[in-house]
């Protein structure tokens, strides 16, 4: 980062289209085209076909992983035999798996990867870390291919296609945090993006960021809820909501969309919301519809409801999703830790298969810097910080911040001094650290715990 801070902005501009060329090779391969224009017909086929699918390629991985991965190698899993119905099969195959908790992947994550795949051919990441923590993983490029498979199909289904000029508001750093004027953008010419910062939206810099939004091309935006909601905020505090027609779509990643958000975002950005949710672990995809549900990408995963509350219309409780295109590390009733609500009946757009009308997890609160940005999905300061085994932020005053750290053996004043360096990187130099280390951190009562709790944000 350092490198690229000292470069002008026009070449930070050939580095972010540099950048995002690399990546377009990676994820647009002809392995994506051709599963792309595949799912693009068997998405609207039936619930049996799909159900079909699902059931031809859950057996494959069982097979895949009983003979190559060590821990269902010594799981003595019964020989998968497909089922003529093929939602009866997939019910019985699942029920021969115990449910797969991120512990225990978390303990042994080596013995999940599968022995035949050369090293050469597997891609290594880390899950995002909501949860203060991070798991390393390891994918085919064939499953990267099919995770963009399925977000390229929600947006085929709008007209948008590869290429089309758009805004992203992600977690990369693309401006340096030192600027103190415009543009506080910058953009990937190769993936026609416009690249927003998200670490300089501060009250005295929205309104270049609303002039760039009506003034830049685009035909979607897509990025966090809670950046999205703050520009959205901005132009409709400025009175300045972009026109009906500029944009084709709103797609959120990452984050919960919260109900609030939704509101504020659609009528600023004048254009649909079309939601996904995903994971890291390319385990599971939901895409949405006009209709606000979630629907269940069901040649790429298989989402089971571990029911807590049933009633006429839905099914809720936490999910084990089951990933069926990555044989690198296969997740079978892998428990996600989010909690999602199936509905029992079809969806009003047509869609045929699983359909849900939420799906919480990922909710964060922003945390407020002293000079007045607004910071969310701090989850990312953990991405790679693997001396530390839980942690969390908590924020009760602008001024400060107090970083909860369960430690791990290796954690030492090195890396006590790297993990406050990537904190600064994000929320700079004036406000206050406070790194507690500590046994545990407590849970909310759903059992989970946020990476940020910040009464500051929240109250704003």
């Amino acid at each position: 980062m350092s490198i690229y801070a000292a470069l002008p902005t026009s070449l930070q501009n050939v580095a972010c289209t540099y950048a995002g060329w690399k990546r377009s090779r990676m994820r647009y391969t002809p392995y994506f085209h051709e599963t792309l224009d595949r799912w693009m017909e068997s998405g609207w086929s039936s619930r049996e076909r799909l159900l079909e699918i699902q059931q031809d390629r859950l057996v494959s991985l069982i097979e895949r992983a009983r003979r190559s991965v060590p821990h269902y190698s010594k799981l003595d899993l019964p020989e998968p035999i497909a089922d003529s119905d093929a939602e009866r099969g997939i019910a019985s195959l699942l029920e021969s798996f115990p449910i797969l908790e991120k512990s225990e992947y978390r303990s042994v994550p080596e013995s999940f990867l599968n022995r035949e795949i050369p090293a050469k051919r597997l891609i290594t990441g880390m899950t995002s870390g909501t949860t203060g923590t991070a798991l390393p993983l390891w994918y085919t490029p064939e499953a990267v291919a099919e995770e963009y498979a399925s977000v390229w199909r929600l947006r085929r289904r709008h007209g948008i296609e590869l290429g089309a000029a758009n805004f992203t508001l992600g977690g990369q750093q693309v401006v340096p945090l030192s600027q103190e004027k415009p543009p506080f953008w910058r953009r990937n010419a190769w993936g026609g993006q416009i690249l927003f910062s998200l670490y300089h939206m501060s009250a005295a810099n929205l309104p270049a960021y609303v002039d760039a939004l009506h003034e830049l091309p685009a035909c979607y935006v897509q990025g966090y809820p809670s950046s999205l909601n703050i520009l959205g905020r901005a132009l409709l505090d400025q009175g300045r909501p972009l026109p009906t027609g500029k944009l084709t779509a709103v797609l959120p990643s990452s984050e919960s969309l919260l109900a609030f958000h939704r509101e504020v975002i659609e009528e600023a950005f004048s254009a649909p919301i079309l939601d996904r949710y995903g994971a890291s672990e390319l385990a599971v995809s939901m895409t949405g519809c006009l209709e606000g549900r979630l629907h269940v990408d069901m040649e790429f995963g298989i989402v089971e409801v571990e029911v807590e509350e049933e009633s006429d219309e839905y099914v809720r409780g936490p999910l084990l999703v089951t990933g069926l295109g990555n044989d690198a590390t296969p997740l079978i009733r892998y428990r996600i830790g989010d909690v999602g609500t199936r509905s029992k009946s079809p969806c009003a757009c047509g869609r045929p298969g699983d359909v849900f009308l939420d799906v919480d997890g990922r909710v964060e609160d922003y945390v407020v810097t002293p000079d007045g940005r607004w910071i969310g999905r701090l989850d990312h300061i953990f991405k790679n910080q693997l001396d530390v085994a839980e942690a969390q932020i908590i924020q009760e005053d602008a001024s400060a911040i107090e970083v909860r750290v369960v430690p791990r053996d290796s954690f030492d004043a090195s890396a006590e001094k790297r993990l406050i360096k990537e904190i600064r990187s994000r929320l700079g130099e004036e406000i206050r650290i406070d790194l507690q280390r500590v046994q545990e951190i407590s849970r909310e009562s759903n059992g989970k715990f946020r990476a940020v709790k910040s009464s500051v944000g929240r109250n704003g």
